[in-house]
Formats: structure tokens, sequence, C-alpha cells
């Protein structure tokens, strides 16, 4: 029990571009391990998933313009793609939050996606290729040329030898893309181009003062809603203790426990500041997640 509420308190402290790293991880391993061990096609999952490049099986598996983005054709796919994530990631957590990272992240996999269908049902030379897409690339090109393009003279170091201007990076990016779409993998770069796009529109609006995921947020929330089960309030008895003057708030007890309770949780973010997490007991560990929960 302690060890799962380790992981579970270890997951919850990481920001969110590490948590979406680990959800695609999982996923690519549990997929792994699922066709292996039951002998089953590669795409025995990967099919429900994947987006198809035709509007009519698009229709019949309307999610899979987000779910793609979440399987990986192999392991150096996703090794590159999380590697890509979690830098740029990053650089865009610092400046602005999860919320924020999570609209850039998702509609750059929509874009890619929908740059993927159109073009594989307008080009006549897609004609007659049957293909699908995989793969959060898209994603994580609209969250790299954001910040490419929100803070285009930013330096970074690039393999540890020499420091290089963020838009010097999306550009160079950009142009691998561009240039491989004859070569191999067409429907992948230009998904790839449609997520930077995303990603380059979004940073030139909120840098004049629009942010363009407000309305895909609010849409996400309103559908989130509808599944959340509605909690009727229990009723509740309210009472005065002796020797407490009539009108006093009820709610004195409670403020003093509430009191304990975050000098309590305090004291324990201080002993993980001075000796790390694995310096608590058990009873801090528990105690930390359940406050965690509760907040």
């Amino acid at each position: 029990m302690s060890i799962s509420n380790d992981i579970k308190y270890k997951y919850n402290t990481l920001n969110v571009a590490d948590r979406l790293i680990v959800i695609n991880v999982a996923v690519y391993i549990l997929n792994t391990l699922a066709v292996a061990l039951f002998q089953l096609r590669p795409d025995f999952f990967m099919r429900w998933f994947e987006l198809p490049k035709g509007f009519g099986d698009f229709i019949t598996q309307p999610w899979s313009v987000i779910t793609y983005a979440f399987f990986h054709g192999g392991l150096s796919h996703i090794f590159w793609n999380m590697l890509l994530l979690y830098f740029s990631g990053r650089i865009f957590l610092s400046l602005f939050g999860g919320r924020r990272f999570l609209n850039v992240y998702f509609l750059g996999a929509i874009a890619g996606g929908v740059i993927f269908m159109l073009s594989y049902n307008i080009f006549p030379a897609f004609s007659g290729v049957n293909t699908s897409l995989i793969g959060a690339s898209a994603a994580v090109m609209a969250i790299l040329i954001f910040v490419c393009t929100y803070m285009p003279n930013q330096e970074v170091r690039l393999f540890f030898l020499f420091n290089v201007k963020l838009w010097y990076i999306g550009l160079g990016v950009v142009l691998i893309d561009l240039v491989q779409i004859p070569i191999s993998n067409a429907g992948g770069h230009l998904a790839h181009l449609g997520g930077a796009l995303l990603g380059y529109v979004y940073a030139r609006k909120l840098y004049d003062g629009k942010d363009i995921g407000t309305g895909f947020e609010r849409m996400v929330s309103a559908v989130v809603n509808l599944f959340k089960k509605r909690q009727d309030k229990p009723f509740k008895t309210v009472h005065r203790n002796r020797g407490t003057k009539a009108g006093t708030a009820s709610s004195v007890n409670y403020s003093q426990s509430g009191d304990d309770r975050q000098k309590k949780i305090d004291s324990i973010l201080d002993k993980i500041s001075k000796s790390g997490y694995e310096s608590l007991t058990r009873e801090e560990k528990d105690f930390l997640f359940k406050a965690g929960k509760e907040d």
C-alpha cells in the first residue's frame, strides 16, 4: 500500500509535460506487451485509436483525432517524441501554466490530424494510398514551435556543444519536414507541419493579447462536467459548544483543526526540502498523499 501511495504521490508532483510522457510510455509498453504475449496483430488495439485518412472512416471513430497521438509505431518513434516533449515542455512551462500547455498540445494534435486527412483527400499524389496516422509528433511540434515563436531569440545549449537561438531550431525542424515529404512518411511530416502551424499561430496571437485556446478549453470543461457525478451535499448539523456566545460561528473548531493540518503539511514539506522525500516516514507520506487528494 505504501508503494502504491509513493507512486501516486510522485505522479501527482510531476508537471503536465512529464505526466503526458508517463502516459505515452505506459500506453506504448502495455500495447507492446499485450500484442507480444497474446500473439496479436500489431494493430489489434491501435486500429481503434489511430486516425484514418478517409472522412467516412473518421466519422465512425471521431475520438481518433486525439487518441492517435498516444500510440507510436516503434521505440525510436516514441523516444524522440518524448525527448523533444521533455525539453520543449520545460521551456513552455517556465512561461505559462499547465492549462495553456494542454491547449497547445491537443490543438496541435488536432491540427496535425486535420492537415493529414485533408492532404490525403485533396492531393492526387496520395490517391489510392491506404494509410493512417499515429504518434504525438504533431502535438510535440506545436509545443516546440510555440516556444520558438514566442521567444525566438532565447538561446539554448544544443548537444552540450554550442548555443543556438530558438528560432533557428524551429526553422530547422520545419525545413526537415518539408524536405522529407516526397521521400518517406509523407502523412507524418504533413501532420508535423500542421502542428507547427498551430504552435506558430497560437504564439503570435497570444503575443498580441489573444488566447485562441480559450474556446477549446471551455469545450473540454463542458464535456468533463457532463461526466461528473452530481454529489448531493449532506445535511450539516450546526451546534454551539457550551460557553460560546449566541451568534458565534460554528466553524471555530474547523479553523483550528485546519490550522493544525496546514502546520503539519508545512513541516513535512520543510523536511522534504532539507532531506528529500525518502526521509519521510510511512505515516508522513500517507498523510501528505491524503492531504493532496483533499485539496
